[in-house]
Parts: C-alpha cells; sequence; structure tokens
C-alpha cells in the first residue's frame, strides 16, 4: 500500500503545475490592462483643453481603476505562483518585499482591500458623473461596494480570530519568517 500511497501523493504534489497556465492568462490579462491603459490615456489626454472638470477627473478615476485592476492582477500572479506552484527564485534586489512575506491570509486581505479600492473608484465615477445614472442603477453601486467592505472586514475578522487560535509555538515559528 505505501508504493500506491507514495504515487498518488506524488500525482497530487506535482498535479500543482497545471496552475501554471492560469498565472500566464493572468500574465496575458495584465499586458491586456496595459493596452487598454494606454488608449485610455490617449482619450483622456484629448479631453485636457476642451473637457470640463469633471471629465478630467473621471479620466484620472478611469486611469487609477486599470491601475488599481492592475495590482490586482500581479498580486494574484505572484502571491497565487508562488504559494500554489513554487517559489519564485529571482535575484533579491529583484523581488518585491511583500513578496515572501504574503500567505493566503494576507493574499486574501490584499485582494478583497484591491476589489474594495477598486469598488470605490467606480462609485466615485458614478458620483462624478450622477445625471448619467438613475437612483436604482446608483443604489446598486452603493450596495455592492457596501457588500465588498463588509466582505473585506469579515475576511479580516475571520483571520484574526483564525491567528488568535493558532498554539503560541506556531505563532513564534510564523513571525521568524
Amino acid at each position: 500500500m505505501g508504493l500506491v500511497e507514495r504515487a498518488i501523493e506524488s500525482i497530487i504534489v506535482r498535479s500543482r503545475w497545471l496552475m501554471a497556465p492560469f498565472y500566464i492568462g493572468l500574465i496575458v490579462s495584465l499586458a491586456v490592462l496595459l493596452i487598454k491603459f494606454f488608449l485610455e490615456l490617449v482619450h483622456f489626454s484629448t479631453q485636457v483643453i476642451s473637457g470640463s472638470e469633471s471629465d478630467i477627473i473621471l479620466g484620472v478615476l478611469s486611469l487609477i481603476d486599470l491601475a488599481l485592476t492592475g495590482n490586482l492582477v500581479l498580486i494574484v500572479i505572484f502571491s497565487g505562483y508562488e504559494n500554489f506552484v513554487s517559489r519564485i527564485d529571482v535575484y533579491e534586489h529583484d523581488r518585491p518585499d511583500w513578496m515572501a512575506k504574503v500567505d493566503f491570509g494576507g493574499l486574501k486581505q490584499k485582494l478583497m482591500t484591491s476589489i474594495v479600492a477598486i469598488s470605490a473608484v467606480q462609485v466615485l465615477k458614478a458620483f462624478m458623473n450622477i445625471e448619467r445614472y438613475d437612483t436604482t442603477k446608483l443604489g446598486w453601486l452603493v450596495g455592492i461596494h457596501a457588500l465588498f467592505l463588509l466582505s473585506m472586514l469579515v475576511v479580516a475578522l475571520a483571520d484574526k480570530l483564525g491567528e488568535s487560535a493558532k498554539p503560541v509555538e506556531e505563532k513564534r515559528h510564523r513571525s521568524k519568517r
């Protein structure tokens, strides 16, 4: 039975590499976001002289929204690959400081924070352009944002409770890393 068990466990451990194409796909999506960012920047730049203050603010918010989304994708790529597939071996000076410090709990918190920030930008864009929205759509935007915010708080609270329930020895080991 030991040989069969080891073979199954080996297959299970190696199956993590099936996730690598997902991360490559996310890298492609990051490139697509970059193209969209530059297209939005060109569109925004043409409105600088003739656009209203509201148009300028909306343009900037759109660029911020795309940058935050890019950050979100990057966090998933780095943390997901490193947590679930393999350690990324690069020169220390080229490695972001946060990369080795983000565990799955930290990844969840960073993801939720990014989603809440993106949602907040969407709500702000809607309020800056309020004449284009009916009250129902604005209500949905605010409600969804509130739900994301509540979700972030629940995830943070669950992680805090989970951390306090861990044995003292495990907490010491994690703080030394």
